[in-house]
């Protein structure tokens, strides 16, 4: 990732945060030199000081067959918003686009077994609806591990994890506070969240 040092995402908690908070993600792998991608929902875990990406592509989705080979990266990149020059004080500036952005690096281990399959599925449920925690269950171990074979789930261990957050550093306190009035009046909830990113610094 191209990062301009004003833009530095350092903080590795911070970086982790931020995978579990926009979670749903692009894994990219190459096949024979071309990349293949996929949308995924994660679950970002820590042990042992390692990062691992848990999630689980249908069976018929051909970049399974080149996750365990290859260094897959998983993009996550939710909040943006256009910054106008109009905010600027100099009148010979351009427009641009503050967001954030993390990139993971790993290769992916394929899960086999039916009963981690379903572990980690239920994991993936407490993260995301707890509540359907109870009607899953219910569900038959049939239709279970029935649906688990229709899926490949996998764990990739984070090798090497980038950032950047660019939310207006490199402008004036006058020009960010203007740049989050105007965010903060937005009707669109990612402009929002880039607007209390800016307050933040």
């Amino acid at each position: 990732m191209y990062i301009p040092k004003y833009f530095e995402f350092e903080d590795e908690a911070e970086k982790i945060a931020f995978m579990k908070q926009y979670s749903f993600a692009t894994i990219v792998t190459t096949k024979a030199g071309f990349p293949i991608a996929t949308q995924l929902p994660f679950l970002v875990t820590e042990s042992d000081g390692k990062v691992v990406l848990s999630a689980h592509f249908a069976l018929a989705n051909e970049q399974t067959g080149y996750i365990e080979e290859n260094t897959s990266l998983v993009i996550f990149s939710e909040p943006h918003a256009y910054i106008s020059p109009a905010h600027y004080d100099r009148v010979e500036s351009v427009p641009t686009w503050d967001y954030i952005a993390v990139h993971a690096y790993g290769k992916a281990k394929i899960v086999g077994d039916e009963d981690a399959k379903l572990k980690a599925l239920e994991q993936m449920i407490l993260f995301y609806e707890p509540g359907y925690l109870q009607q899953w269950n219910k569900l038959s171990d049939k239709f279970k591990r029935g649906m688990i074979r229709g899926i490949v789930m996998f764990d990739l261990e984070v090798s090497d994890l980038q950032g950047q957050k660019k939310i207006s550093q490199n402008k004036t306190e006058v020009e960010r506070e203007r740049i989050a009035a105007h965010l903060e009046k937005s009707d669109m909830s990612s402009e929002k969240v880039i607007a209390e990113f800016i307050r933040k610094g």
